[in-house]
């Protein structure tokens, strides 16, 4: 059966794929115009022409390879096939022949060209019958021709651009095949190296090569790349947009645990003579995440002068790594201006062919685009490493920018660049330019349609009484359309352009008017938020967008829109504690947020908040599906993103503290042990032992479940009572598995016990029902809070103790003795017929017993000897009281 795949992996497929999507989507590349050649040659080969002699003829040598074998039924096989000698970087080899024969004698044949210089070229095929098949590969020759061929850009590290080199002579190289080689092919499926199930412990960086398939877990922030393929979540944006404050192919954390903290700034109650007012200045989160490193700027004074400077230092626990000046990119009034990076770039090294791995492979930067300069750093040691003249503009699909060129006279040009390479000469970036009507990018793109919006008021007496909305193509650079709204709309930094449409948020009535990218026709107005503070438009300068739905955080709650139909599809409300905040009983949401792994993590704030500022705050992880709380914590906000999230963590800005905390999974320590002395068999024993957090921010104190940890994170971190703000809540521990095993190696399940939550303490009886020395180990599998821990000791049973058996005493032989002789009492003679009289008492003479040895005395049991060591004790411990309370 004919079942030949393509020519490419699945991997390269889509690579493919995406970057045909991103070429029909940028402007025109604009190619160099070259000189006019003749007898210009394409580079593949031909089949030699009849009755012509090539100048110079080539033997060669086929060879096939194919793996692996033998194969299971329904698998793919990978297919190498090449010649020797390779040929010139300007040519390929056409139509190589690959015959192969089923187990029924039918034949597929497969024809596919070389890559170019190497003469190899490989393919996928599947094979869907048990039994033996045949593989073979022919070379018919081939023929190239003299005259001009051309060397593609990239043939080699140093090319840039095409070049072009003239043969005087034709070549022709001669056919070859190789032997007919055989394929076994079983019922039985060949399995490969194992696929890693992604982390649910705590893991660090590097990642092992070996854990191929944790790529999706481990990107970066701020995302500017591409998306796309089975992994990237249904209904989200494939172009990398600011706007929307997406992250993908990142874990983002599952509960309030705190790993570490860093003070950036003074803030929290002032007191004294300023009384209740409060400082609220936030803590500095990184500007870029990479690599589990953290990269940010901050301001310090050395000298008595004030410097900017940029730091890098580690994700999980804080150490700092290095830290050096920001880089100087010009001079002004105000003295030097500098730049520090805020987005990752990658760079491929060039092939030494076509199709070929990259000679130096991949290459990552920390990039900034700041004062007419493009700067790119190393993130290993922060050297930089270019810095050279570029234009302002937006990043939208590694490593593609988009920037507007102002050419006067209300003319503009819409610039498409390159990051890549080092060239100082900027034209050299450039891959295309094109007319474009404004001044700026426009107020909204959605990069997949390959449509911008720009916003403008209407006013009239001082007033803005209208909106006018306009499209343009950046494509083509025309202006698509041009609409006047009769309604005042909220700030344009709520507009959103996504899934070929734009959602403009009308100032009263809460409700968002949605129009069709292509057309500008009206498609639908969206469902209103709740009055009063969600109708009348109070809440957050941002706006977000991911899986098909686009957020809204208002005064009275966040919201989450249907792009398809404008239906609120959630809102998530947190109560407030009565008389915190005017916001009829909900607490208002400024701040944007940050969406990713499936979350929306935002921060309460208000615009110009007043003083005191409001109590019972929090930072929010919401489920972006369904609107379902996951965590919150003590927390204030501000205008922008609450923090970065990258590799399980969300570094976030409390503005409450001026702190930087980064929340996320942390390490943990188990402790366990027993008697150490042997115990009699029957006897039953207690393990006990502890789990511990051993976060940075908190080493040594007691791991707590999913459901205590802000509690008691608030209580670590943020001064809050142990038991909640009113008293009344209890903090519970984490769960342990107790085995034994025994001399034999069998496992013994004792059972699970939860550690006590203020203490992190554990202790559970045991009975062991047989002699020997068991290995008693306690195990905490870790959860969305903590890794996995556990430790282990050891307990010795020895024989059962004897029962206690009462000692009887031994018997004695009493001495014999010689009786007293006594005088008989008269009497009188017996009558013959008595009658019956009452004898008189009589009293026996004393009499003085002999002398004997003296005999043992007969020994007391043990339980009685333990009764009376009791009874003397408790005489003593009552005798010993009441002389203390003479005392007194």
């Amino acid at each position: 059966m004919k079942n030949s795949t393509n020519n490419k992996t699945k991997l390269t497929a889509t690579i493919a794929i995406v970057l045909l999507m991103i070429s029909a989507f940028t402007v025109m590349l604009n190619a160099p115009v070259q000189a006019q050649y003749t007898n210009l040659q394409e580079g593949g080969s031909l089949p030699l022409p009849a009755g012509v002699t090539p100048d110079v003829t080539i033997p060669t040598a086929a060879y096939l390879s194919f793996r692996p074998n033998p194969v299971g039924v329904d698998q793919t096989i990978l297919i190498n096939i090449w010649l020797t000698p390779s040929i010139h970087v300007s040519r390929y080899f056409s139509d190589y022949k690959v015959t192969i024969t089923d187990p029924d004698g039918n034949e597929d044949v497969i024809t596919i060209d070389s890559y170019r210089a190497d003469t190899t070229a490989w393919f996928e095929y599947v094979v869907d019958q048990v039994g033996t098949w045949k593989l073979k590969f022919d070379f018919l020759g081939g023929y190239f021709p003299a005259g001009n061929y051309t060397i593609h850009q990239g043939a080699w590290v140093s090319q840039q651009a095409d070049q072009i080199v003239s043969f005087e002579e034709s070549l022709y190289y001669q056919p070859s095949s190789t032997p007919e080689q055989t394929l076994t092919v079983q019922e039985d499926m060949v399995y490969s190296w194992p696929p890693s199930p992604l982390p649910t412990d705590y893991w660090t960086r590097p990642v092992s090569q070996a854990n191929r398939e944790w790529w999706q877990i481990l990107g970066w922030y701020p995302w500017n790349g591409r998306g796309g393929g089975p992994y990237w979540p249904a209904d989200t944006n494939i172009y990398a947009n600011g706007d929307y404050h997406f992250t993908p192919w990142v874990q983002g954390p599952n509960s309030a645990h705190v790993l570490w903290k860093r003070q950036d700034s003074l803030s929290g109650l002032i007191g004294g003579d300023i009384g209740y007012c409060s400082f609220l200045s936030g803590g500095l989160p990184p500007s870029v995440i990479y690599a589990g490193r953290c990269y940010y700027a901050y301001l310090k004074v050395e000298d008595g002068e004030q410097i900017s400077l940029w730091q890098c230092y580690d994700l999980r626990t804080g150490e700092v790594y290095w830290e050096y000046p920001a880089t100087i990119t010009g001079y002004g009034y105000f003295g030097p201006s500098t730049a520090t990076p805020n987005a990752v770039h990658f760079e491929t090294g060039h092939a030494e062919v076509p199709g070929g791995d990259p000679v130096f492979g991949l290459t990552s930067y920390l990039v900034g685009i700041s004062g007419g300069r493009l700067l790119k750093w190393d993130p290993w040691d922060g050297s930089l490493d270019v810095n050279v003249t570029a234009m302002s503009g937006t990043i939208y699909s590694d490593p593609y920018v988009l920037s507007v060129q102002n050419l006067g006279g209300g003319n503009y040009r819409l610039i498409n660049w390159t990051l890549d390479g080092s060239t100082s000469n900027f034209a050299d970036r450039v891959l295309g330019n094109i007319t474009w009507p404004w001044s700026n990018l426009g107020t909204a793109q959605d990069f997949e349609a390959g449509i911008a919006v720009s916003q403008g008021s209407i006013n009239e007496g001082g007033e803005t009484v209208g909106t006018t909305l306009r499209a343009a193509s950046l494509k083509t650079g025309a202006e698509l359309w041009d609409k006047t709204i009769n309604k005042r709309t909220y700030s344009s930094s709520t507009t959103v352009a996504d899934h070929g449409k734009v959602a403009v948020l009308v100032m009263s009535g809460g409700y968002f008017l949605v129009y069709d990218l292509n057309s500008g026709n009206l498609a639908y107005e969206s469902e209103p938020m709740d009055f009063p503070w969600g109708s009348s438009s109070f809440g957050t300068y941002g706006i977000h967008s991911a899986y098909g739905m686009w957020y809204r955080a208002a005064y009275d709650g966040v919201y989450a829109f249907d792009w398809d139909t404008g239906d609120i599809v959630w809102r998530y409300k947190p109560p407030s504690v009565p008389y915190e905040g005017p916001y009829a009983g909900y607490y208002s949401f400024q701040s944007a947020a940050t969406i990713a792994d499936g979350k929306l993590y935002i921060a309460n704030s208000e615009h110009t908040a007043t003083q005191p500022i409001t109590r019972g705050w929090g930072l929010h992880c919401i489920d972006a599906f369904t609107g379902e709380g996951v965590w919150n914590v003590t927390f204030s906000g501000m205008y922008g993103e609450p923090g970065a999230v990258a590799d399980g963590y969300l570094a976030a800005s409390n503005y409450y503290d001026g702190y930087m905390y980064v929340f996320g999974k942390g390490q943990t320590a188990t402790t366990v042990s027993a008697p150490d002395v042997a115990v009699p068999k029957g006897t039953a024993i207690t393990i006990k032992g502890t789990v511990l957090d051993m976060s940075p921010g908190q080493p040594g104190t007691p791991c707590v479940s999913k459901e205590s940890m802000s509690l008691q994170m608030e209580y670590l971190h943020m001064q809050m009572p142990i038991g909640g703000l009113w008293g009344n809540e209890t903090i519970t521990g984490v769960p342990v598995t107790l085995t034994a095993v025994d001399s034999d190696g069998n496992w013994i399940d004792i059972g699970t016990v939860t550690t006590d939550g203020y203490y992190g303490a554990f202790g559970l009886a045991w009975t062991p029902s047989e002699e020997g020395t068991y290995e008693i180990i306690a195990s905490f599998e870790g959860d969305e809070s903590y890794g996995s821990s556990g430790a282990a000791t050891f307990v010795t049973v020895g024989p059962a103790a004897a029962p206690a058996v009462p000692i009887e005493p031994e018997p004695t032989e009493p001495e014999p003795t010689e009786p007293v002789p006594t005088e008989p009492e008269p009497t009188e003679p017996a009558p013959t017929e008595p009658e019956p009289t009452e004898p008189e008492p009589t009293e026996p003479e004393p009499t003085e017993p002999e002398p004997t040895e003296p005999t043992e005395a007969p020994l007391i049991t043990t339980e009685v000897a333990i009764i009376a060591a009791v009874v003397i004790a408790s005489i003593i411990g009552i005798a010993s009281f009441w002389a203390l309370r003479k005392r007194k």
